[in-house]
């Protein structure tokens, strides 16, 4: 690491780190809220333009593939620029995407191909706002807020996104797919004026040194996580679940509406189910950290995406996939809330940008992998085969969870926790 030329920003007194943590709150919500509906609206749209599995799951794997193809570059961009300005730029990008399709719609022009393009520049904005907003947070929100603002940022992402957004999208789009769209747009502008209140500065003071090239320092990021073997085994674990991730979002609109045979509001009632259990992640992820430690909370979410995924193979009935749902989304969110908190007490803040969007790279990237492999399978196979393979795939990374995230390398965390305290 290069000297910097100016230390970095004080740490956000006790105060600004609470007003801090309630602005990315209402900033969070906001923002999933509206990322919830579309998560819904854009892979029901294809289905009434197509009745092939392959061709619908496209339209998630448009949503998702910019974490492969983008998330190294945006992770330097992070780096080098206003973290707040980025959100800015994001949501921008969401509201220009929406007003497109808007037209499109009123106009009767709404294509596939339209859905795609639509689907590639919202996962690019997502890019860019998620990557910005992990590498903000630690700026914003001092060490003694920071496990609460985590679960609090997490449990509005839950519920917003896989909770109210699916079960708002299904009664917006029983108004109107136009009015679903205009919603969502209203809420990317609310959560734009939510991050004037932030206060602090976002950006990290530049090197001393010359910059290294984008590509230089795309490897320090990937030399980064991969040279430290917690993060390092944290993302390729997570590389795993969010490609079941990617192929349950898939699959599941079309076996929604041809197996089950269900309308948009019973569909995002399933998708809510994800969000439900997230809530109560969210509400109890400090109590079970307490009683059975980090180390058993991470693993639930093995456990909630294995029973996610292998549900739809042993039966169609809709109680089991929402129970199924709920635990995955209980999982999800043990292990988001403590692999962010982890990252954060270990990553330096000059290196947070790099750092989040390489490991979002493996996790995230995955997204769009899990879902053309599972559109392929479905096409091929059937549906259910498609679940069972995602379903191995889990079993497979137990054993090296288990060797790699040990009660002595979890207590090096706390020791860099503790060592933050003391800083103040």
């Amino acid at each position: 690491m290069h000297r910097l030329a100016e230390p970095p920003a004080a740490a956000p007194s006790r105060d600004r780190s609470g007003h801090n943590a309630l602005v990315l709150v209402v900033f969070t919500a906001v923002t999933n809220l509206a990322d919830g509906v579309l998560k819904m609206a854009l892979p029901l749209m294809a289905t009434t333009l197509t009745s092939s599995p392959a061709l619908v799951a496209a339209v998630s794997l448009a949503l998702t593939l910019p974490w492969l193809l983008t998330a190294l570059h945006v992770g330097v961009l992070v780096d080098r620029f206003d973290r707040r300005l980025l959100l800015w730029l994001a949501n921008g990008l969401r509201l220009l995407t929406l007003a497109a399709l808007l037209v499109a719609w009123r106009s009767d022009a709404v294509t596939l191909v339209l859905l795609l393009v639509a689907g590639a520049v919202l996962g690019i904005a997502e890019v860019i706002a998620l990557t910005s907003a992990m590498a903000l947070t630690p700026t914003a929100v001092g060490p003694r807020w920071r496990e609460r603002a985590n679960a609090w940022i997490t449990g509005a992402e839950t519920v917003c996104n896989e909770f109210c957004g699916p079960f708002v999208g299904g009664l917006l789009l029983a108004v109107g797919s136009a009015f679903a769209l205009g919603a969502t747009a209203a809420g990317y502008v609310l959560a734009t004026v939510a991050l004037v209140f932030l206060l602090g500065r976002f950006r990290v003071p530049r090197d001393a040194a010359p910059q290294a090239s984008v590509a230089g320092r795309i490897g320090e990021g990937l030399r980064y996580l991969w040279r430290r073997r917690l993060l390092r085994l944290m993302a390729l674990v997570l590389t795993v679940l969010c490609s079941c991730w990617g192929a349950w979002l898939a699959l599941m609109p079309l076996m929604a509406t041809t197996v089950l045979g269900l309308g948009p509001r019973e569909y995002g009632l399933l998708l809510s189910a994800l969000g439900v259990g997230g809530l109560v992640g969210a509400l109890t992820v400090t109590t079970v950290n307490r009683l059975i430690g980090r180390r058993w909370a991470l693993f639930a979410d093995l456990v909630g995406t294995f029973a996610m995924v292998i549900t739809p193979v042993l039966t169609t009935e809709l109680w089991a996939l929402a129970a199924g749902a709920f635990f995955g989304g209980l999982g999800g969110t043990l292990w988001t809330v403590n692999s962010r908190t982890i990252a954060q007490y270990l990553v330096e803040p000059e290196m947070m940008g790099r750092y989040s969007a390489v490991a979002r790279l493996f996790s995230w990237g995955a997204m769009p992998v899990g879902a053309g492999v599972a559109g392929l399978l479905a096409e091929m196979v059937g549906m259910r085969v498609a679940f069972t393979a995602f379903a191995l795939a889990v079993l497979i990374t137990i054993p090296p969870f288990l060797r790699t995230v040990t009660p002595q390398v979890l207590a090096g965390v706390e020791r860099a926790r503790q060592e933050q305290l003391a800083e103040g």
